[in-house]
């Protein structure tokens, strides 16, 4: 199954204050996607406004615990965020397909 890690309600000055936490963050998704949960994920761009990042597993529960312990959540900025399924069923990696 799929699911999508969606932040949403960035801190105005979000590029600029991230910088300081960039490392921390970009370390705690390369170990996500190293266990094979993360296989996608970025900053939406045109405005940087929200991020979506796509996980892999039998449950949401390694998309939640990474939004919760993310050091951009945890230094308050990413507003909100949520975790949807997501029915793939066209691609390589699709989890339904037809």
């Amino acid at each position: 199954m799929h699911f999508l890690l969606l932040y949403r309600d960035l801190v105005p000055d979000y590029v600029a204050r991230r910088e300081s936490l960039r490392g921390a963050h970009l370390a705690h998704a390369q170990a996500a996607a190293d266990r094979g949960e993360l296989l996608l994920g970025g900053a939406l761009a045109d405005p940087v406004d929200g991020a979506a990042l796509l996980f892999e597993g039998d449950a949401p529960d390694a998309a939640e615990l990474f939004a919760r312990t993310d050091p951009y959540v945890l230094a308050g900025l990413v507003g909100s965020w949520e975790v949807r399924r997501w029915h793939t069923v066209v691609g390589a990696g699709a989890a339904h397909r037809p």
